[in-house]
């Protein structure tokens, strides 16, 4: 999208879930932004493909993002990532700077702590199944009536667990030894106002991620509130934000 009409929207779903809580943002989020979803192996039309759960496979499988972000020099785009996919969108700003690509104008992500504070659900990837669904049921995080055996725990249960892998081993690579280090971009960090599993004090520990600013909102409902109309809306407005900032930019450039 390199003809300054819209900013790309690239987005990373939750834990277990395809890509359709993002079907339609660009109705909601408004004509500034173009989004791109980036749907993970394991599910979906890619649920034959073998399930991620580390670093190097990630990037590897996500060539063409780098590849769209190469080719589309000089366009602003902004990252989304809600849960798990807030790690995942962290892990790619972090590995664009690593390739020496275009940083992103603006990290976003919801409903997850930063990767140097506790996360409940990624901490239990390794539990027997009856005791992970308990935790996945204390977080609203089941369908109703989910239970060993059924569709839900044959076809989903295990792209959760190997999400939840996946989001711990991306937590650790993040704050290891060779930890990449805060990003020179800024974050915008939403949380949910009924969300169990991440609130307001942990949405600020993202400060520590950035050298630039740190915007937090809350939004309404839970841990889910991806699937309302809030949070589109809410980056349609920052897209209009950094679009306006390229455009001046642009102009300044032009006038040299």
């Amino acid at each position: 999208m390199g003809d300054g009409r819209a900013v790309r929207l690239h987005c990373f779903a939750h834990a277990g879930a395809g890509v359709s809580s993002f079907y339609r943002w660009d109705k909601v989020a408004g004509s500034a932004v173009s989004t791109t979803p980036w749907l993970l192996p394991g599910r979906d039309e890619r649920r034959r493909e073998i399930r991620l759960t580390g670093r190097d496979e990630l990037l590897a499988d996500l060539k063409p993002l780098f590849e769209q972000i190469a080719g589309e020099p000089g366009a602003p785009y902004i990252l989304y990532g809600h849960s798990l996919g807030a790690t995942v969108a962290l892990t790619v700003a972090h590995a664009v700077r690593e390739y020496g690509l275009p940083m992103p104008a603006l990290l976003a992500v919801g409903a997850s702590p930063p990767p140097d504070l506790p996360a409940a659900l990624a901490n239990s990837a390794e539990l027997p199944d009856a005791e992970l669904l308990r935790v996945l049921d204390r977080f609203d995080a089941l369908p109703p009536g989910a239970q060993p055996g059924d569709v839900w725990f044959r076809s989903v249960f295990p792209v959760l667990r190997a999400d939840l892998r996946l989001a711990r081993n991306l937590r650790a690579a993040a704050t290891g030894p060779a930890a990449p280090g805060p990003l020179p971009v800024p974050v915008l960090a939403v949380t949910g106002r009924e969300d169990p599993l991440v609130g307001a004090e942990a949405a600020a520990g993202w400060q520590r991620w950035t050298t630039g600013r740190l915007v937090r909102r809350t939004v309404p409902g839970g841990h889910f509130f991806v699937r309302g109309g809030e949070l589109p809306r809410m980056l349609g407005r920052a897209a209009r934000i950094v679009l306006r900032g390229h455009r001046d930019q642009t102009g300044q450039g032009e006038g040299r």
